[in-house]
C-alpha cells in the first residue's frame, strides 16, 4: 500500500433520498455478489465492500485514482440496480479520504441509522465485509477499516446510552402504531425474516389480542409462531387474514410488491369496518403506496417513520456526542495508522541500504584477512548488525512517528535525499 492510495465511499442513504429511490437501487446479496464480481478486474479500484440496507446503498472502495474510481461505481449501482441515472445523480454522495472513513465508523456504530442506536447495522456491516471477503475485494486496508469500524461500533454502543429506547426500525414501527394496538386487536405481520421476527417480538411483548404471521415459507412462519404464541398461515391467505386485521405490518425482503392495490381492495370491500392500519418497513416496499387513499386506511412506510424516530433520539442527544466523539478519535487513530504506511517503504529501503553496505564491508574484510575463522566472522557479523540498528533506531521511529502525526512528508523527503533513496511517491 502506497502514500498515493486513497479511500473512498459512495452511495445514499436516508439523509439523501426518498425510500422510492432507495428501494430502486437496494441491492440483495445476488446483485451485490455481482457487482463485485464487476468491480473485480476493473483496473480503476482495487479493493471494495457493497453495504446495502434499508437506509442506505453504499460501497466503499480503495483506489489511486478517486475520479476513475467514482465513475466505477457509479457504474456498477446503475448495472445492478434499479435506479436511474438522473435520480442517482440527485441522490448520491462521494466521500473521500478520512470523511470515508469516518462515514464507515458513523455508520457500524448507527450514528448514521434513521435509530440512532440500533443494533441490526453493525451485523449488517460484516456481512457486507464477508461477502467482499468471498470474491476476494476487500484487502489490506478495507479489512483494517472494518474491523476497527466493528470495534468502534461495539465501544459506542457500549460507553454511551444511545441505545436506550426504541432502537430498532420494527421497535419504531409498533409504537407508531400503539394506540391501535390493544386487547382485542389482530396484528397481521407479512414475513418471517429478521425485521419480521423483530416486529413480533416487540409485539409479543404488549398486550395484543392476536398475532398472525403470514409467510410465503409456512414452516418458518410455524416456527416462529410456535415460539411467540402467534398463528401462522400462508400467503394465499392473506385476503382472508386482511379483512380481520387491524394492524398491518410487512417486512419482508421480497424485490417486489407484495400487497397489490386489488388485493387489497377486494379485501377492504369485504370488511365490517374500514379502519385499518398499515405499515410497511421493507426497502423495497410490500405494499403498493396507492393504497394510502383508500378510506380508513392510514398507511406508513419507512420514512414516514422518522417523526417517531425524532423524538425518541431527543433524550439520548448527549449519548449521540458522546459516541461521536469516539468515532472522531477512532478517525484519527486510523489515520496516524495510514500515514505510518507512507513512511514504511522509505524505512524500508533506508535499512535495505544500510544491509547492503554492511554486507560489502564484510566481504571485503573477509578478502583482507583471509586468516579469519568462521567463529570471529560470526562474531563480527553480530556486532556490525547491532552498530546498523543501533545507527537506525532513532531516525526510522522519528519519521514513522512525524507521518503518523500528519507532518512526516519533509521529513520522509530527508530521508530520501540524504541518502539517495528511491522515492516512493506514486
Amino acid at each position: 500500500m502506497t502514500g498515493g492510495e486513497h479511500v473512498l465511499a459512495l452511495g445514499l442513504s436516508h439523509k439523501t433520498a426518498r425510500v422510492e429511490q432507495r428501494e430502486k437501487a437496494a441491492l440483495a446479496e445476488k446483485e451485490a455478489r455481482a457487482a463485485l464480481r464487476q468491480l473485480a478486474p476493473d483496473p480503476r479500484v482495487d479493493e471494495a465492500v457493497a453495504l446495502s440496507t434499508c437506509n442506505r446503498t453504499e460501497f466503499y472502495a480503495t483506489t489511486t485514482d478517486l475520479a476513475a474510481a467514482e465513475r466505477a461505481l457509479v457504474e456498477v449501482i446503475l448495472e445492478h440496480s434499479q435506479i436511474a441515472p438522473a435520480e442517482l445523480d440527485c441522490a448520491t454522495y462521494a466521500l473521500q479520504d478520512e470523511r470515508a472513513v469516518r462515514q464507515l465508523f458513523r455508520v457500524a456504530s448507527s450514528l448514521d441509522s434513521m435509530v440512532v442506536g440500533e443494533s441490526e447495522i453493525q451485523g449488517q456491516v460484516h456481512a457486507a465485509w464477508e461477502l467482499a471477503a468471498e470474491e476476494g475485494l476487500s484487502g489490506p486496508l478495507l479489512n483494517r477499516m472494518f474491523q476497527r469500524a466493528m470495534e468502534v461500533g461495539k465501544r459506542v454502543r457500549t460507553d454511551t446510552m444511545i441505545a436506550a429506547g426504541p432502537t430498532s426500525v420494527p421497535a419504531v414501527a409498533v409504537d407508531l402504531v400503539g394506540r391501535a394496538i390493544g386487547p382485542g386487536a389482530l396484528v397481521l405481520v407479512i414475513g418471517a425474516g429478521a425485521m419480521a421476527e423483530a416486529t413480533t417480538r416487540s409485539l409479543a411483548a404488549r398486550e395484543v389480542g392476536e398475532i398472525v404471521i403470514a409467510n410465503r415459507t409456512l414452516g418458518t412462519a410455524h416456527r416462529l409462531a410456535e415460539e411467540l404464541g402467534a398463528r401462522a398461515v400462508a400467503f394465499d391467505d392473506l385476503p382472508r387474514e386482511l379483512q380481520r386485521a387491524d394492524v398491518v405490518i410487512s417486512a419482508t425482503d421480497a424485490p417486489h410488491i407484495i400487497l397489490g392495490r386489488t388485493l387489497v381492495a377486494d379485501a377492504l370491500s369485504r370488511r365490517a369496518r374500514p379502519e385499518i392500519v398499515m405499515v410497511d418497513i421493507s426497502v423495497p416496499r410490500d405494499i403498493d403506496d396507492s393504497i394510502a387513499g383508500y378510506p380508513g386506511v392510514e398507511l406508513y412506510d419507512i420514512d414516514d417513520l422518522e417523526r417517531v424516530v425524532e423524538a425518541s433520539v431527543n433524550g439520548r442527544e448527549l449519548e449521540a456526542e458522546r459516541g461521536e466523539a469516539i468515532v472522531d478519535e477512532a478517525v484519527r487513530d486510523f489515520a496516524g495508522w495510514r500515514a505510518g504506511l507512507s513512511a514504511a517503504p522509505a524505512v524500508r529501503a533506508l535499512r535495505e541500504r544500510a544491509e547492503q553496505i554492511r554486507r560489502a564491508e564484510l566481504d571485503r574484510a573477509a578478502r583482507r584477512w583471509g586468516d579469519l575463522s568462521a567463529a570471529d566472522a560470526a562474531r563480527l557479523d553480530v556486532v556490525t548488525r547491532s552498530i546498523v540498528q543501533k545507527l537506525l533506531h532513532e531516525p526510522t521511529v522519528r519519521v514513522t512517528d512525524a507521518a503518523r502525526r500528519g507532518d512526516g512528508i519533509r521529513q520522509i523527503e530527508t530521508l530520501l535525499d540524504l541518502f539517495d533513496l528511491p522515492s516512493n511517491r506514486p
